[in-house]
């Protein structure tokens, strides 16, 4: 009697530490060089940082990496449907339009690929998050202006989307921190903007829509 007495006891003990199983929400980053490692080992970019912290830390969270080298807001829109179709993220991260600026394309073509990448995502009921994105002067101050204008004027005109400050800000002032071609950020800038996107990320995956997609829940 003592036995089974001490055996509910212990089992009741121990659902007081147990905490109730979250409902799994995932985050995909659509992005190009600056995500996708450029220069380092995939291992060591600071999108796979945050997921081992999130391993350990909110293992109901899923980040999937889709950040190619390259890639250009046109190129990402080709992507996007079968990525969707394979991860149905609940979030997407974009990080685009360095590449378009840097090649002097058409900065039109460059939002109205940015609009149809977000028109694609927010009919497949998935939140969106869009990075600033800041070039060098190298084509003039008027074309760099507008180019990061574009970036703001798509959150101003889309209240559903979050727009999160560029990462390689602060960082691409520091030399030892820069590539050689000073454009990509080195092994060592990843762990820092880890430490300043994880956060960011992290809210976006708690917020109280996440947790109705993650649900099943409709956006509204």
């Amino acid at each position: 009697m003592k036995k089974k007495s001490f055996n509910v006891a212990l089992f009741l003990l121990l659902l007081c530490f147990i905490r109730p199983a979250a409902a799994n929400v995932s985050l995909l980053i659509l992005g190009d060089s600056l995500s996708a490692g450029y220069g380092i080992a995939v291992a060591d970019s600071w999108p796979s940082e945050i997921q081992r912290r999130w391993q350990s830390t909110h293992p109901e969270f899923k980040l999937i990496n889709a950040s190619i080298s390259g890639e250009t807001t046109e190129g990402a829109l080709r992507r996007l449907p079968a990525l969707i179709e394979r991860h149905q993220p609940h979030w997407v991260f974009i990080e685009l339009g360095g590449n378009d600026g840097l090649r002097g394309f058409n900065l039109s073509t460059m939002a109205d690929n940015l609009k149809q990448i977000i028109t694609l995502l927010q009919a497949n009921n998935i939140r969106v998050a869009l990075s600033e994105i800041e070039i060098p002067p190298n084509l003039g101050p008027r074309y760099t202006q507008l180019f990061n204008q574009t970036f703001h004027n798509l959150a101003a005109n889309n209240e559903h989307i979050v727009l999160i400050p560029f990462f390689v800000r602060h960082i691409a002032v520091q030399p030892e921190l820069m590539q050689a071609d000073g454009i990509h950020p080195n092994r060592d800038a990843q762990v820092q903007i880890a430490n300043l996107m994880e956060p960011q990320l992290r809210q976006l995956l708690l917020s109280k829509e996440s947790k109705q997609q993650a649900k099943g829940g409709k956006q509204e």
